[in-house]
């Protein structure tokens, strides 16, 4: 499972022109699957992403959770989080998870952090708008 983590301020996600998820500030998640995933790596991942120390403590150093400093979750589905071009430019998707597999673990995944934070979905194996302002910029790729 890999995750891609950005700081954000207003991002949001639209598919064919419908808006469907917007979120004011926070976290924009990209989220892929692959084989072996399940409900563990999911709740190890979410509790990591939740704990990121990547928002500004009152001195502005990078120092607090977004649950400490606040905001919101936007979730997309990503499965090219494993393209693989080892073997030339075209991707290959090999290693991701096939789609019905991936809708349940993202699904799980989506459960998961709306425990903790108010989270906006993305439409899964759509083609989506999304519209992110990164802060910082912040990007971090997770992966279990």
């Amino acid at each position: 499972m890999r995750v891609l983590v950005q700081r954000s301020g207003g991002s949001s996600v639209s598919v064919k022109d419908q808006s469907v998820g917007q979120i004011d500030g926070g976290l924009v998640l990209f989220v892929g699957f692959c084989e072996g995933d399940n409900l563990e790596k999911i709740e190890y991942l979410v509790h990591r992403i939740l704990n990121l120390r990547i928002f500004p403590d009152q001195n502005g150093v990078m120092n607090q959770s977004i649950l400490e400093f606040g905001g919101d979750v936007l979730s997309i589905s990503q499965f090219t989080l494993y393209a693989d071009t080892k073997k030339g430019n075209r991707p290959s998707y090999k290693d991701a998870l096939n789609s019905e597999e991936s809708l349940k673990l993202y699904e799980l995944f989506n459960q998961e952090l709306k425990k903790y934070i108010h989270t906006e979905e993305g439409v899964f194996g759509a083609d989506m708008l999304v519209s992110i302002t990164n802060i910082g910029p912040t990007t971090i790729l997770l992966e279990r």
